[in-house]
């Protein structure tokens, strides 16, 4: 079994190797309006992991207390962050480098535990947001070299009603919004086997049988409105990928119908900033993981989130049909 520590390192060579070509005019400056300059990432990355693997878990002052403010996400929200003086690339690697030496510190110290995954799961999403920015800047890193292929019509698959069982079970590492897991009840359904490509949605760029990126939840759902389907709801994807219906998961996330919202009896843990703050305000429940997301991430529980008017993650579509 990988070590935490491997683990730790495994993270961290993804977002290095990301940016480590990159010249430093592309780190410091926002690649597009509603996104973070790359080396205030960097950092954020930096400052999460000494509040909870040190700070949090080891009971150790923070590091640089004078930068906690810049380097919260609350505090200082994305408008600001191309405003406000921040650590230049040296800097912000070596901020880095610091912070994991205590982190390595604490572990040999206090063991492994539920606040490590956190901070993987976390620097994981942040890369994948970091490409996120790349895409809209025009730059490498932001595109994949190739995805799988579905030619053809869309299949689908039936899925009976019933009660169902959703939400993260209790092995393993799952964000707070992923719980309780709890059952619901579903009519009976069918849903599309592949993903929605750029030649079903009419896109010119890309591999027509490749799934759509970059489509926002009011097209997604216009789109399936206007063929005879619709939007899964976010019970009957998991329900579906739970049963192993669905090819191309991963691909794109997969914009549902659902607004983003607790499950009864949710629980905020560690932090409410991370689920809660966002409930019941407009956004959209995506699911599946897109080509950009780390493989430890993805689990058919997962919860992404997104305003529907967002394009700028990768995200596609898959219809679903009432029966």
């Amino acid at each position: 079994m990988t070590s935490v520590a491997e683990r730790l390192g495994a993270a961290r060579d993804r977002t290095l190797t990301l940016v480590a070509d990159l010249p430093d005019e592309v780190l410091h400056r926002p690649l597009d309006p509603i996104m973070s300059p790359l080396v205030w990432a960097l950092a954020h990355i930096a400052a999460y992991e000494d509040l909870w693997a040190v700070h949090r878990l080891g009971g150790e002052p923070l590091l640089r207390e004078d930068l906690a403010a810049t380097y919260d996400a609350f505090e200082t929200p994305r408008a600001a962050r191309g405003d406000v003086e921040l650590l230049d690339r040296a800097g912000a690697l070596e901020y880095m480098d610091s912070v994991r030496e205590r982190t390595l510190d604490v572990l040999d110290r206090a063991g492994e535990g539920e606040l490590h995954e956190l901070v993987i799961s976390h620097e994981l999403q942040h890369t994948e947001t970091m490409r996120q920015a790349l895409f809209l800047g025009g730059l490498p890193g932001g595109a994949p070299d190739a995805l799988p292929r579905f030619p053809g019509p869309p299949e689908p698959v039936e899925v009976p009603g019933g009660t169902v069982t959703v939400g993260a079970d209790g092995d393993g590492f799952a964000y707070d919004n992923e719980r309780p897991r709890h059952t619901v009840e579903l009519a009976p359904y069918a849903v599309a086997r592949a993903p929605v490509t750029n030649a079903q949605l009419g896109r010119e760029e890309g591999h027509p049988d490749e799934p759509v990126l970059h489509v926002s939840w009011h097209e997604a759902d216009a789109f399936a409105r206007s063929v005879g389907a619709r939007l899964p709801t976010e019970h009957e994807w998991e329900h579906a990928a739970a049963l192993g219906l669905l090819d191309g998961v991963g691909c794109a996330w997969e914009w549902t119908a659902s607004e983003f919202c607790g499950y009864p009896g949710f629980v905020a843990h560690p932090y409410p900033e991370y689920s809660e703050v966002f409930f019941d305000r407009g956004h959209r429940v995506l699911r599946g993981g897109s080509w950009a997301t780390a493989p430890e991430v993805r689990s058919p529980s997962f919860r992404n989130w997104d305003l529907p008017e967002r394009r700028q993650i990768f995200s596609g579509l898959r219809l679903v049909w009432d029966r």
